[in-house]
C-alpha cells in the first residue's frame, strides 16, 4: 500500500502518477510495465516513486485495489436494484448481463482486470490477486447465501465449490470477448455485447442450474 509520503502529496500529483501508471500497466501488464515510462509521463523521478510505494509490486497492488473498488461499487449498485427474493435466477441473469456489458464500456477497468488475471510473474500475481479476490468474495458470498438459504442450489450445496467456480468464471466471462484466445468454444472473442451476454448467461446457467430451470 502507498506510504505516508504518497498520502501527503498534492491531489494533482497523485492523479498524474495514477493516470500514468494505469495507462502503462493497462497496456503492458503489471510485470511488463515500465517504471521509467510512468515516471516520465507523470513528471516524477524514479527516486520519488519509491518514496510513494515500497516497490513495483506494491504499486501494482494499489492500482488493482483501486480498480476493484470501482468495479465493486458499480456491481453492488446493480445488486441493490435487483429483487433476489422474488426471482433469484432472473436477478442473477440480470447481474451477469450488467457484468459483461460493464467491461464493454469501461476500457480502463477491463485492461486492469486483464492485467490482474493474466499476470505471468508470481511476484506481482500473488499480491494483486489477493487484493482483487477479496472484493469478488465480499460481493458473491452473500449472494450465494441468499440462494442457498432459499433452496435454489439443492438440499446440501457445496458453498465453497460454488464460490470457487464463480471466482474462476466471472473474470473469464468479462475478458473473453476482448482478449483473443480465451474462448475457443462459445464464439465470444470479438463478439458484440449481446452475444457475449447470452454466452455468459448460458455458462452460468449450466454451472448453477444443471437441472430444469426454475425459480
Amino acid at each position: 500500500m502507498p506510504t505516508g509520503t504518497w498520502e501527503r502529496l498534492p491531489a494533482e500529483r497523485r492523479a498524474a502518477v495514477l493516470a500514468a501508471a494505469e495507462a502503462e500497466f493497462a497496456e503492458h501488464g503489471f510485470s511488463g510495465g515500465s517504471l521509467n515510462t510512468i515516471c516520465r509521463e507523470a513528471g516524477v523521478s524514479k527516486g520519488s516513486l519509491f518514496q510513494y510505494f515500497d516497490d513495483k509490486a506494491d504499486m501494482c497492488v494499489h492500482l488493482a485495489e483501486l480498480a476493484s473498488l470501482r468495479i465493486r461499487a458499480a456491481a453492488e449498485a446493480e445488486v441493490e436494484q435487483l429483487d433476489w427474493n422474488k426471482d433469484y435466477f432472473g436477478a442473477l441473469d440480470a447481474l451477469i448481463e450488467f457484468w459483461v456489458r460493464y467491461f464493454y464500456t469501461h476500457p480502463r477497468e477491463r485492461a486492469l482486470t486483464a492485467a490482474a488475471n493474466l499476470e505471468p510473474d508470481p511476484t506481482a500475481r500473488a499480491p494483486v490477486r489477493a487484493a482483487v479476490n477479496q472484493h469478488y468474495l465480499a460481493v458473491l458470498g452473500p449472494l450465494l447465501d441468499v440462494g442457498i438459504s432459499a433452496g435454489h442450489f439443492g438440499d446440501s450445496p457445496d458453498r465453497e465449490s460454488l464460490l470457487a467456480l464463480l471466482l474462476l468464471l466471472l473474470p473469464h466471462l468479462a475478458l473473453a470477448p476482448h482478449v483473443s484466445g480465451l474462448d475457443p468454444v462459445l464464439g465470444m472473442s470479438g463478439a458484440d455485447a449481446d452475444h457475449a451476454v447470452a454466452s455468459a448467461q448460458r455458462v452460468l446457467a449450466t454451472v448453477l442450474r444443471p437441472g430444469p430451470r426454475g425459480n
